[in-house]
């Protein structure tokens, strides 16, 4: 596979740190390592890669917070972060999601699932595929412009990460109906439906709601459908302008 798409690929544990590299590498990635965190944010200022994958424990700043400060950054908001981590606790990973991540990659892990979710968010991202449907949406005050990929409410620019965009756009398509847990993982990791879990859907879910909701605790957009999934809730359908 020869995409020539960059990825940044920050780790403290050298010998993991060139082990995925290399893994990157033999798939036709443009790779470059970091050490820590103050080397991954440069070489993203300098590069702008299409895929960062960041150790959230690193000596000095953190995963986290190389996470943070890309997302107050609008040239870096969207690009697609994955977090590696020991941590397998729920907390550690819904901070991780919660502050602008992605996915995550727990330790030790497999590298064939590990190249499978690499592949997942370039793809969501549009990286790895020229091809992309090119309908606007509109469903209320929602706004889609599918060829910027770019979300407005109520006339106000919505920042989305690649994943958050391809689940909005699922269900703007297909407003007032009940969308499957299931289906949304098809929508966001396409093929490579290993890469998504239904955590990973209502991370995202909540995090969309918190983009989008007055009030996420009591969402009025994306609704709750108990047992079922999910509806994106408006008085209109989807439509294109």
């Amino acid at each position: 596979m020869k995409t020539g798409a960059t990825i940044v690929i920050a780790d403290d544990e050298i010998d993991l740190l060139g082990a995925l590299k290399q893994s990157l590498v033999d798939e036709g990635y443009r790779v470059l390592a970091a050490a820590n965190g103050a080397e991954a944010l440069n070489l993203v200022y300098k590069h702008k890669p299409q895929l960062l994958i960041l150790d959230i424990h690193m000596p000095g700043l953190t995963g986290h917070e190389v996470c943070r400060r890309l997302r107050r950054e609008p040239r870096f908001a969207t690009i697609p972060i994955i977090f590696l981590t020991v941590d397998s606790r729920v907390e550690e990973r819904v901070t991780g999601l919660d502050g602008g991540g992605d996915d995550y990659v727990v330790k030790p892990f497999d590298l064939r699932e590990f190249k499978a979710r690499v592949r997942a968010l370039l793809r969501r991202s549009g990286a790895e595929s020229p091809v992309r449907e090119e309908t606007d949406l509109k469903v209320g005050a929602l706004e889609l412009d599918a060829k910027r990929r770019t979300v407005h409410h109520d006339g106000r620019a919505i920042k989305l990460t690649p994943i958050e965009y391809s689940l909005l756009r699922h269900m703007m398509a297909r407003a007032g109906e009940v969308v499957s847990v299931e289906q949304l993982i098809e929508a966001g990791w396409g093929h490579d439906r290993s890469a998504g879990s239904a955590n990973l859907i209502r991370w995202h879910i909540s995090n969309l709601r918190r983009k989008l909701e007055l009030d996420p605790l009591h969402p009025r957009i994306l609704c709750t459908q108990s047992h079922f999934g999910y509806v994106l809730c408006s008085e209109s359908h989807a439509t294109t302008p």
